[in-house]
C-alpha cells in the first residue's frame, strides 16, 4: 500500500511540476520563440501545443525505452534523430489533413526540432527514468505548453481581431488592437501570465545583491 501510495505521489508531483511548479515557458523560460510566433490565434495555438505534446511524449518514450544501451558520447545526436523523426511525421500530418494551419504555422512545425523543452525531457528526464514514469512527464510538459500558448492566444486573438476560434466575440463597433497581432502583443501578455504564476507558485529568482 505504502509502495503504490508512493507512486501516485510520483506520478502527481511530475504532472504538478510540468503543468505549473515547473512550467516549461512560464518558469523554465523554454519554448518562447513558439509562443509568441503562433499565438495570434487560438487554432493555431491549439495545434501547435498538440504537436509539441506529441513529440515530447513519442521521443520521451522511445529515448527511455532505449536509454541503457545510448552511448553517452553520442547521446544528443540520438536524441535529435529520434525527435526529428516524430516532428517529419507532425509536419506531414498536417500538411495532409488540415493544410491551412500547416500553411499558417509555417516553418515553426519543423523548428520543434530544436524547441528546448523536447529536447530538455529527453536529456533530463526520459534518459533517467522508466516509460511508465516518462509518459507522465511528457504529458504534462506538453500541457503545461498548450495551456500557456491558448491562454496567450485566445487574449490576443480577442483583442486584435475580435474572435476567438474565428467566431466573432466583441460587437461590430470593436477597434482591434493591432499591436496584439504582432509580436510586442505576445510578449505583453506572456509577461503578464509569468508575472502571476511565478506569484502564484512563489517561484522567485534569488536577488544577487
Amino acid at each position: 500500500m505504502n509502495l503504490r501510495r508512493l507512486m501516485y505521489t510520483k506520478w502527481f508531483n511530475i504532472s504538478r511540476d510540468g503543468v505549473s511548479r515547473s512550467n516549461p515557458i512560464l518558469i523554465a523560460a523554454l519554448g518562447l520563440c513558439s509562443a509568441l510566433a503562433v499565438t495570434n490565434r487560438v487554432d493555431n495555438a491549439i495545434a501547435m501545443g498538440m504537436a509539441v505534446t506529441f513529440v515530447i511524449i513519442m521521443s520521451s518514450l522511445i529515448t527511455s525505452l532505449i536509454r541503457n544501451i545510448i552511448p553517452q558520447r553520442v547521446r544528443m545526436v540520438t536524441y535529435m534523430v529520434i525527435i526529428s523523426s516524430f516532428v517529419i511525421a507532425v509536419d506531414a500530418f498536417l500538411e495532409a489533413f488540415v493544410p491551412n494551419i500547416h500553411d499558417a504555422l509555417g516553418p515553426y512545425v519543423g523548428l520543434i526540432i530544436t524547441n528546448c523543452i523536447v529536447m530538455g525531457r529527453s536529456e533530463a528526464f526520459a534518459s533517467k527514468n522508466p516509460m511508465k514514469f516518462t509518459f507522465f512527464d511528457g504529458f504534462a510538459n506538453g500541457l503545461g505548453y498548450t495551456w500557456v500558448l491558448v491562454i496567450i492566444a485566445s487574449v490576443r486573438e480577442l483583442l486584435a481581431f475580435g474572435t476567438i476560434l474565428d467566431y466573432q466575440i466583441m460587437p461590430s463597433g470593436w477597434e482591434n488592437w493591432v499591436v496584439m497581432a504582432i509580436a510586442p502583443g505576445g510578449f505583453f501578455i506572456l509577461g503578464l501570465l509569468i508575472w502571476v504564476l511565478r506569484d502564484l507558485t512563489k517561484n522567485y529568482e534569488e536577488s544577487l545583491v
